[in-house]
């Protein structure tokens, strides 16, 4: 045999490579082919378990929202965990709170929220921690919550 109708081992690597991409692209096409024949599911856009960061999005969602105006030191999506650092409201500067927030279930109800607060007072140049009211706690998971389903509603029209 000559040198010439010798294949050389690019040749071979070649053809082995056109060879596999032409299956590869065979494989893709015919699968393709085979899902159109049938009725695709449709989605749920606006489910109440969205799950794809962890914990319910739409929880998750308004969880940051709300507390926008405060600086954050921790937002774990998967873990659903938010911590903001402390905030003095600028008309009331000797006073300031801290606010975490646990999402706790994948599922869009108000038993997956649990909102925690701390308050501080300044006095005699010293931060004293000083009684959260009860109400306070309830008006942010009401808020929170009121946005989410907010949120589901407009995802779905």
């Amino acid at each position: 045999m000559s040198a010439a109708t010798i294949p050389s081992a690019e040749a071979g690597h070649s053809l082995a490579r056109k060879a596999a991409t032409g299956l590869l692209l065979g494989t893709v096409v015919l699968g393709l082919a085979a899902c159109g024949g049938r009725e695709r599911p449709k989605a749920d856009i606006a489910a109440a378990q969205v799950t794809t960061i962890g914990v319910n999005s739409y929880l998750w969602r308004a969880s940051l929202e709300t507390l926008s105006f405060m600086p954050l030191t921790q937002a774990d999506s998967a873990g659903g965990v938010i911590v903001t650092d402390w905030y003095s409201n600028p008309s009331n500067p000797n006073e300031r709170m801290k606010v975490s927030v646990s999402i706790l279930d994948q599922d869009l109800r108000a038993d997956a929220l649990r909102v925690a607060a701390s308050r501080q007072v300044l006095q005699g140049g010293t931060w004293v921690e000083a009684p959260v009211q009860a109400a306070t706690v309830q008006k942010l998971e009401d808020v929170i919550l009121t946005k989410a389903r907010n949120l589901r509603r407009s995802a779905i029209g």
